[in-house]
């Protein structure tokens, strides 16, 4: 690893909700900790530009003309190697950083492709305000693929999206990873039966759990949870609303469902439930950047018919409210470890590589 400092710059809120962006966040600033100590700087830019300079400059999540100043004279100052962007929405970052200092070696994370992201919000739900969003990402982002030396996705798929919409591939790939968090140990204490769905209002979550709740949750002999974030109610199904502690509903749970049908990036969804222990049954949209012993191990269901039958053959058996083979395939891909031995890969520049070059004006 490089001697001199490391400078990560994140959106991210100490006091940020828990869900999977922001796990994802947390994970990525503990592993760089860990890997570069006392060298590791980190910023949350935190101005306050304005809806009209967001979409024409990419001036997005705390971007501002004054923080780009302040990250500049701080990565010039302190003679930053290499600069990590939590997140391809901080391209201005990029763009600012490769101008005034074009020795730093620049990686950006995709935590979404964010345009395609957003676009599919704006399809959901159409208006003025979201279309902005799309155009103050596809800004943002463009300028993270232009002015960066490492892209780095969640999955293929993503870096193949990449080169659509912006021209260029990814060039390394980092799957999704989180911190280990305590399991409920112990017995049930629900014994009714349940299937669990995880996952807060935006839109993905709100589309596929309304169709499973139409579709498949009237021919179950089971009832269906919803955990989550500003999830509205949904008839058919009991909402339960953001909960202190989701520990227990995953040990209560017979099985963990995952009926997405768009988005980008991972779904955080699917490694939180291995890493409680449970199967989960869900979309090939849910299991998209998942290794194969991920997606064998589980189920995919393409239709109502087969989580039909794929929740009433796993709830008809005696299962355990932990599973240690599900929470393997979580240790092996997405635990800590994971984390660390590709995140030194990335961040370690091949070996005589020449200084990144300036960019035409």
């Amino acid at each position: 690893m490089p001697d001199r400092p490391v400078l990560l710059v994140s959106p991210l809120a100490d006091h940020a909700p828990p869900g999977g962006r922001a796990m994802l966040a947390r994970m990525h600033r503990a592993v760089l900790h860990d890997l570069f100590g006392e060298d590791l700087l980190t910023v949350r830019p935190e101005g306050c530009a304005s809806p009209v300079a967001g979409v024409l400059r990419g001036h997005i999540d705390g971007i501002d003309s004054a923080a780009l100043a302040r990250i500049v004279r701080l990565a010039r100052d302190r003679g930053v190697a290499q600069l990590f962007l939590d997140g391809s929405n901080l391209g201005a970052v990029a763009r600012a950083v490769r101008r005034g200092c074009p020795e730093v070696r620049i990686v950006t994370f995709f935590h979404n492709v964010e345009a395609r992201f957003f676009w599919g919000a704006f399809r959901d739900r159409p208006g003025v305000r979201p279309i902005g969003v799309v155009a103050a990402n596809w800004r943002a982002e463009r300028q993270a693929v232009r002015h960066s030396d490492v892209l780095v996705c969640l999955n293929a798929r993503d870096g193949d999206l990449l080169a659509r919409w912006y021209g260029r591939r990814a060039d390394a790939i980092l799957p999704l990873t989180m911190a280990e968090r305590p399991v409920a140990a112990g017995p049930r204490m629900r014994n009714d039966g349940f299937v669990l769905f995880v996952g807060g209002g935006f839109y993905a979550n709100r589309v596929g759990i309304a169709w499973f709740a139409r579709s498949v949750a009237p021919r179950l002999a089971v009832r269906t949870v919803v955990v989550g974030r500003d999830m509205p109610p949904i008839a058919g199904v009991e909402v339960m609303g953001a909960v202190d502690d989701l520990a227990p509903w995953y040990r209560d749970a017979q099985v963990v469902i995952a009926p997405i049908f768009d988005g980008s990036g991972m779904k955080t969804k699917v490694a939180e439930a291995l890493m409680h222990g449970k199967h989960v049954i869900g979309t090939p949209e849910a299991f998209v950047g998942y290794a194969r012993d991920v997606v064998v191990a589980n189920t995919c269901a393409t239709d109502a018919d087969g989580f039909v039958r794929a929740i009433a053959a796993r709830t008809g058996q005696a299962l355990p409210p932990f599973d240690p083979a599900m929470r393997a395939l979580f240790d092996r891909f997405h635990g800590t470890a994971a984390a660390r031995d590709r995140l030194a890969a990335i961040m370690t520049p091949p070996a005589g590589a020449a200084p990144p070059a300036a960019p035409p004006a």
